[in-house]
């Protein structure tokens, strides 16, 4: 029997459908998701003249959040290193075993040149 630890994030007492195996994942995601609720309500609490949705301003302020190090960059006026990162599907996935990133273990080499008893 194996044991595994997932970690959800829960949010507003409710939680998320989005399961993590690594728990830095979890609390990055969980930090992204502060980002942008802190940016949707700047943006909305602005008093702007559009004509957007609740639902709109939120999905721009998760891509925001979620593409932070390049929207800092352009605000600095440096040109973006990378494509913007497209939003994942609305929290139904499941991060599996098969899809975290795992290190590969090194494995010692013997030393080249030298035989060993000579």
């Amino acid at each position: 029997m194996a044991v595994i630890t997932k970690y959800v994030v829960v949010r507003n007492g409710v939680e998320l459908d989005k399961e993590f195996l690594v728990k830095k994942e979890a609390d990055a995601y969980d930090k992204m998701l502060d980002a942008a609720d802190n940016l949707a309500a700047f943006i909305k609490d602005a008093g702007l003249e559009t004509h957007l949705d609740d639902a709109t301003i939120d999905a721009l302020s998760v891509f925001l959040a979620q593409n932070g190090p390049e929207v800092i960059r352009i605000l600095k006026g440096l040109t973006p290193m990378a494509k913007p990162q497209r939003s994942p599907e609305p929290e139904t996935e499941t991060e599996t075993e098969a899809e975290t990133p795992r290190r590969a273990t090194a494995k010692k080499k013997a030393p080249v040149g030298k035989a060993k008893g000579k």
